[in-house]
């Protein structure tokens, strides 16, 4: 040995003294050269040796990706075919159960009999599952149709139509047809509920039956991996059961207390169809008094009589604002007689050309009219006013009075 270190340390020190030429060819074989390939693969011509390959490592060999140091590492039964579905997404299927091996013992066959209960209760999961995009699918749909019709209908009240216009009243039979279908939906959704309810009990029975089946005798260490297996497979799958009845059960109170407005607003809905109007009787049907100046004494004074006016408004300008003060009038007459009704009479003047009283009579029923829109929306019932129009020489500029009958 020492005579093997005395020539290891001459052939050290004759490199060291040689300089950088000795150097420079051991990286250029280490670096291995194109230039160089065919004379590694043969002996070298000044020094003798050979370039011996070096095989990869059992590390390089592994098709799976190393894992760092801030990385847990994942036992096999971490391995999932399909990722658990997460909270949230809408969609609960479940990743099917992990495969094993029959071993022979009755515990094994347990184990076996057990993995098909997991197996039937994860499809069934997942019908249940599709179901469940299938009845949301069609509620979608339905309620689409019907806020269209629905939609439609208002509209064509809002700018007044005929009583009992035949076409709304069409519509309105289709939107009763759309909103009957998302009742058979929410029927479906209880169905649903009920298929999920029988599998949280399913589910429970397993968890159940794996636990006994460790007391067993005449197991194998296999009969027990596997019987481990099933219980986190089984556990794994019981909180997507939980979050599926979660969802449904949503889903129902949701569509049952929408469907239940729904209802009642299409029973109001009829009723405007019947009246021709969103918010009462269609002002375009009702009837003002004459306008002829001999015929309009009589009839102001049957309206009228000798009651005192408990609101003048002058529409001496544009933008007349009243409403608050007409808020308050009419506040204070219900307080004193909560059944009063009330007369408006649309008063224009009569001097100047027949053209011109024509035009002051149009637009002073057009402010009635928006009176009683004003009137309306305070919350007073329209078959609670009444109107009729007369022509005065005693005013100005057009008014309308209202009178408590």
């Amino acid at each position: 040995m020492n005579i093997r270190r005395s020539h290891l340390g001459v052939a050290v020190a004759a490199m060291l003294l040689s300089g950088c030429s000795a150097v420079d060819s051991v990286w250029s074989s280490l670096a291995g050269d194109d230039s160089d390939s065919g004379a590694n693969s043969q002996s070298s011509s000044s020094g003798g040796g050979t370039v011996v390959a070096i095989p990869p490592s059992n590390s390089e060999l592994n098709p799976q990706p190393t894992l760092g140091a801030g990385q847990p590492a994942t036992s096999a039964t971490d391995n999932y075919a399909v990722p658990p579905a997460t909270s949230g997404t809408g969609n609960y299927a479940a990743p099917p159960p992990t495969p094993g091996s029959p071993t022979g013992t009755l515990v094994g066959a347990k184990a076996a009999s057990l993995r098909g209960d997991l197996q039937r209760l994860q499809d069934n999961i997942n019908q249940q599952n599709s179901g469940l995009q299938q009845v949301r699918q069609s509620m979608a749909q339905n309620a689409a149709s019907y806020y269209g019709l629905t939609g439609t209908i208002r509209s064509r009240l809002q700018v007044g139509t005929t009583q009992g216009n035949p076409e709304l009243i069409n519509q309105w039979n289709q939107a009763q047809g759309a909103l009957d279908r998302m009742g058979d939906d929410i029927a479906r959704l209880n169905s649903l509920s009920n298929q999920v309810a029988q599998d949280n009990s399913l589910a429970a029975y397993i968890l159940e039956s794996v636990k006994a089946a460790y007391g067993l005798q005449g197991a194998v260490d296999e009969d027990h991996r596997q019987l481990g297996l099933l219980d986190s497979d089984t556990n794994r799958t019981k909180p997507l059961i939980d979050r599926l009845l979660n969802a449904i059960s949503e889903d129902i109170n949701r569509q049952t207390i929408y469907v239940s407005n729904e209802r009642q607003n299409l029973v109001t809905l009829s009723l405007a169809i019947k009246n021709g109007d969103l918010y009462g009787q269609s002002l375009n049907n009702r009837s003002f008094g004459g306008t002829t100046q001999a015929a309009a004494p009589q009839r102001v004074a049957a309206a009228v009589g000798d009651r005192r006016p408990l609101v003048v408004i002058r529409f001496d300008r544009p933008n007349v604002s009243y409403e608050q003060a007409l808020r308050g009038a009419v506040k204070r007459a219900l307080e004193r007689r909560p059944d009063a009704a009330f007369d408006l009479v649309a008063v224009s003047p009569n001097a100047g050309s027949p053209a011109q009283v024509a035009q002051h009579t149009d637009a002073s029923k057009r402010n009635a009219a928006d009176v009683v829109r004003s009137l309306t929306n305070m919350g007073l019932a329209a078959d609670r006013i009444s109107l009729s129009a007369t022509t005065s020489a005693s005013v100005q500029s057009n008014e309308v009075q209202i009178y408590v009958r």
